[in-house]
């Protein structure tokens, strides 16, 4: 429906700007989910040219398009037939963009609201728009996740049982310091075995 709706509203706007310099801005489709009876404002920003004036349009879920407003840089605005100029407000920032206020939203406000962006010389720019759901619930996010760090592997062993990831953090080292002592023994006990008898007797009453 969204795409045939941009389908229409850029046909109707191709017809309406025929014989004049036309360029097609390409962005996102803004959606918005304003409350009913709320006031939503929709942006129309000037990109790449000078802006002398804005036309809003508005394309309705039963694809019709409708003309709203044409205004220029000093807010002096031309509205379509059966549009509200106290409900369909809008406001100039120089050359820079253009701000369409819809007071008091209702469900029949829902569509696609597009402008077209025309400079002092002639050239016009069409822009996609906003999509304007009043009274639906906007889609819930997933949230963010994070990466986590990495987990530095800390043994903590109860004095009451040793578990068996900890055991190898504790019986490896005691197995090197049984097994260092047990050499120191051996080679002293060999090195003494290997001296003669004379030398033994001396070395004992030495000390």
């Amino acid at each position: 429906m969204i795409q045939l709706s941009l389908t229409w509203t850029l046909l109707t706007v191709s017809l309406w700007t025929s014989g004049s310099s036309q360029i097609l801005q390409q962005e996102t489709i803004n959606v918005l989910y304003p409350k009913i009876l709320s006031t939503a404002a929709i942006e129309c920003a000037c990109v790449n040219i000078s802006c002398n004036s804005v036309s809003w349009f508005r394309s309705m879920p039963n694809d019709k398009v409708e003309y709203l407003c044409n205004c220029n840089i000093a807010d002096r605005c031309s509205y379509g037939d059966n549009v509200s100029e106290t409900r369909f407000q809008t406001s100039s920032k120089s050359s820079v963009s253009f701000t369409l206020r819809i007071i008091n939203v209702t469900e029949e406000d829902t569509g696609m609201y597009s402008c077209v962006l025309k400079e002092k010389k002639g050239k016009e720019m069409w822009k996609p728009g906003t999509l304007l759901r009043p009274g639906v619930t906007p889609p819930t996010l997933p949230p963010v996740t994070k990466a986590k760090p990495p987990l530095n592997h800390v043994c903590r062993c109860s004095k009451n049982s040793l578990q068996v990831s900890c055991g190898s953090h504790v019986l490896w080292p005691l197995v090197g310091v049984i097994s260092a002592l047990a050499l120191a023994l051996i080679s002293t006990m060999y090195y003494f075995s290997r001296l003669p008898r004379k030398c033994r007797h001396r070395f004992v009453k030495k000390r």
